[in-house]
């Protein structure tokens, strides 16, 4: 197992449970916040994101970048990413590899790529010029998928690995992505998750889905599944302790929930490393 800097056990920042987390302050690690969300001139959002802040380490995660896409990137998000970084000096800022935009419009969903040579040579251009507007590394999750391109010439997983290895870039393994697609598509998770290189994996998500029995969705409003939790387990001792967060975007259950799967995670962990030190 590898060593690196892990920030712990942590969970999604969301509008419902603000108050509670301020007047609480649960024994959660850290917070990981909705960049978008936050892209504004002032307001109860950027309040409670200050205030929270004074008492949690925070990381942020983006749905709007688009690395992918054939669009010239929008160098005024770039900018105000920058901005809303350097207010909350957050440990890393994440997004996704994928794309989202038309040439004109934002498209609110995360769509996969072809995973070609010349593909990567595109994507990797434009994390180049990412990370040199935030002046930092840019950490990108691999997403859920349901269609695949017939074009394409190797993995999701190789992709994400040379692109690391060509622009400094860091990966988000969302090992829920991994368990969906995978069931969607007919490939073994374990092999995407053996062919990312372990030392760039910087964080995991963990969420729940949908199961339509033939069909997975990613909606993060369930509880973690059984299947996510065991391939979790198998990808700590695989990676060693790595910061992990827990995702859920709606039918938002009390806080006191999110805190118990937020244990089950700690305690997997704990059970890794004491079988592995053994």
């Amino acid at each position: 197992m590898s060593k690196r800097k892990t920030l712990g056990f942590g969970l999604g920042l969301r509008n419902e449970y603000y108050r509670q987390i301020l007047e609480e302050r649960p024994a959660v690690d850290w917070f990981e916040i909705i960049s978008e969300n936050y892209l504004v001139e002032g307001g109860k959002a950027l309040y409670f994101l200050d205030a929270i802040g004074e008492h949690y380490p925070l990381v942020m995660h983006g749905v709007s970048l688009s690395i992918g896409g054939s669009h010239a990137l929008d160098i005024d998000y770039l900018r105000q990413l920058k901005q809303l970084a350097d207010r909350v000096q957050p440990q890393w800022v994440s997004d996704h590899l994928c794309w989202s935009r038309g040439n004109a419009h934002q498209l609110h969903d995360l769509l996969p790529l072809p995973f070609t040579q010349e593909s990567l040579l595109h994507v990797a251009a434009r994390v180049r010029l990412v990370q040199d507007v935030l002046e930092r590394p840019i950490v990108l999750e691999n997403v859920s998928s349901y269609v695949q391109w017939t074009t394409s010439s190797m993995s999701e997983s190789q992709f994400l690995s040379e692109l690391s290895y060509l622009t400094g870039c860091e990966l988000l393994l969302d090992v829920n992505n991994v368990y969906v697609s995978s069931r969607n598509q007919g490939f073994d998770p374990w092999q995407f998750i053996m062919e990312l290189p372990h030392e760039r994996i910087r964080q995991i998500h963990l969420a729940g889905h949908s199961d339509y029995g033939q069909y997975l969705i990613d909606t993060h409003d369930q509880p973690i599944a059984d299947p996510v939790w065991s391939l979790y387990s198998k990808t700590l001792s695989y990676l060693g302790p790595t910061s992990t967060l827990i995702e859920r975007d709606d039918h938002f259950p009390p806080f006191e929930d999110l805190l118990s799967e937020l244990e089950h995670a700690r305690a997997i962990a704990n059970g890794v490393i004491s079988r592995a030190t053994l």
